[in-house]
């Protein structure tokens, strides 16, 4: 049964054509017939049910005021953003070279084996940084350094350091993590000149799928760049590129991995391989690794503990973004979750240690709060504030109190954990030190599925919060900057490639 019409791209010559999802046997598939190439019919979301449940959360659309670039042509013909885009960028992408000290076979950004040099100038980047914060009305908040590997730059301190002058509130990298474990000095540098986050690859907890994703056995220096990490009090994010038949049976070993270092690791992103770049793309339905996929595969390997009922889209979250800003007196949420409903799926998990067995036990939020009931009293409240600004404020949160103590199964939360003490104190003050007391606790276990020439669907990526800033002054949504505009862009600001990588 037809579900939608879209735009999608022929995968053998990337050219724009008419796409159609639909569903059948249980699945969603996407349909596109190129003129020269034929038709291909590619695995969108492997259970109808879930993307049905999913679908139910639609995001708000936030259009840029100010696009960098004239709406001509159909999307995606012309991004860098346009007026058609419907979300302002919440994470911003700057790649700040094509070096890499690795050449990875599943590398989306074809790393190290262009043949020509890639690395803008801090010049450059300066002005991609302002690019990226002059877009209105909302700035973007969130940078993040990648490539290639941008600890390879000698420079890398400086553009942390530059990051944070140019007014962004959080800054990562993406890195590989070499560089952050032969250098033992380098985390601190990074930690002291503002560095937020370490986004780092990370694909098991044995050698084996380091050897086949990543060409070499890698185990060592992950180990060894997260203590590093650890004594500089440098945050870290795991972020495993999912392959079928290559690491989707270590999930569950790679969360409990995350939870046993959880003073330095509070988050695992996992990525399901795109079939852009460098990644070989002649198994692309037996490699695929949907979203549905992902959030069973955690099911099994939790006997149970998280289900795929404890998950739930990034835009699920837009009512309590909104409610802390009206609390604070802004008309609407400056910053949102408002990435298409299909592009991810998350939730928080707890760990409490048990006594006997010593098999710990996995507790999802979803287990102890009513977060349906939640979000919607959220959204009730919010219609209120919004009528009565800031006398409503009081009342607002004197009915929240006792609102949170309905929804909370204390019964079933955590041991000695206050959620509805954390939570009041996270809407209330909704500031890092708030969010802080909630997140020591839990993590953030999340995907994002992001597209490649055979599932690429023109909705999703009107609604994308994650841009690239290029150097020409665009600004463009992920999945279109790796299935259509790398090249390209590397090519016109690169030059010749001297010397090693």
């Amino acid at each position: 049964m037809k579900i939608k019409g879209t735009k999608s791209l022929c995968p053998e010559c990337g050219k724009p054509v008419d796409a159609e999802v639909f569903d059948k046997d249980g699945k969603v598939f996407i349909k596109k017939t190129c003129d020269e190439h034929g038709e291909f019919v590619n695995t969108y979301w492997s259970d109808d049910n879930l993307y049905n449940k999913v679908s139910r959360y639609t995001p708000s659309i936030t259009h840029v005021e100010n696009p960098c670039v004239e709406d001509t042509g159909a999307c995606p013909s012309n991004c860098g953003l346009c007026s058609k885009h419907e979300t302002s960028t919440v994470l911003g992408l700057i790649d700040v070279t094509n070096r890499c000290n690795l050449k990875c076979p599943v590398c989306f950004a074809n790393a190290a084996a262009a043949g020509y040099l890639y690395e803008p100038t801090q010049d450059e980047i300066r002005q991609m940084l302002r690019n990226l914060r002059n877009l209105k009305p909302n700035p973007c908040p969130a940078i993040q350094y990648a490539g290639g590997e941008p600890t390879v730059r000698k420079d890398i301190v400086e553009l942390i350091e530059m990051a944070k002058e140019e007014g962004f509130t959080h800054v990562q990298i993406a890195t590989n993590g070499i560089r952050l474990a032969k250098r033992k000095g380098l985390a601190k540098k990074l930690k002291d000149a503002g560095l937020n986050t370490v986004y780092l690859s990370f694909e098991g907890v044995t050698s084996e799928p380091y050897i086949k994703n990543k060409g070499r056995d890698l185990l060592p220096d992950k180990l060894q760049a997260i203590e590093n990490c650890k004594e500089a009090g440098l945050g870290v994010v795991l972020v495993p590129t999912l392959v079928k038949g290559v690491n989707d049976n270590q999930v569950g070993e790679i969360i409990k991995f995350a939870f046993d270092n959880n003073d330095i690791i509070y988050g695992v992103n996992f990525q399901p391989v795109s079939f852009s770049g460098r990644t070989p793309s002649d198994h692309v339905e037996d490699q695929r690794i949907t979203i549905p996929d992902f959030v069973k595969i955690i099911e099994d390997e939790t006997d149970g503990q998280v289900p795929v009922s404890a998950f739930y889209p990034p835009s699920f979250v837009e009512p309590i973004a909104e409610f802390i800003s009206l609390l604070d007196g802004e008309e609407s949420a400056k910053v949102t979750l408002n990435c298409h409903e299909h592009c991810g799926i998350a939730t928080y998990v707890f760990r409490e240690k048990t006594e006997g067995d010593g098999k710990d036990k996995l507790i999802p939020i979803t287990e102890f709060i009513d977060v349906d009931d939640l979000c919607d009293k959220l959204t009730e409240y919010n219609e209120k504030l919004k009528k009565g600004k800031f006398g409503s404020r009081k009342r607002v949160l004197a009915g929240l109190t006792g609102n949170l103590a309905k929804m909370i199964h204390t019964s079933k939360s955590p041991k000695d954990l206050d959620i509805a003490k954390i939570l009041y104190n996270v809407f209330a003050k909704g500031d890092y030190e708030a969010l802080g007391d909630f997140s020591k606790d839990a993590m953030l276990i999340s995907c994002m599925h992001f597209m490649d020439p055979f599932n690429f669907d023109e909705d999703r990526v009107k609604k994308c919060v994650i841009h690239y800033a290029t150097p020409d002054g665009r600004i463009i949504p992920f999945c279109t900057m790796n299935s259509i505009y790398r090249e390209a862009v590397e090519r016109e600001f690169s030059v010749p490639f001297k010397g090693k990588n």
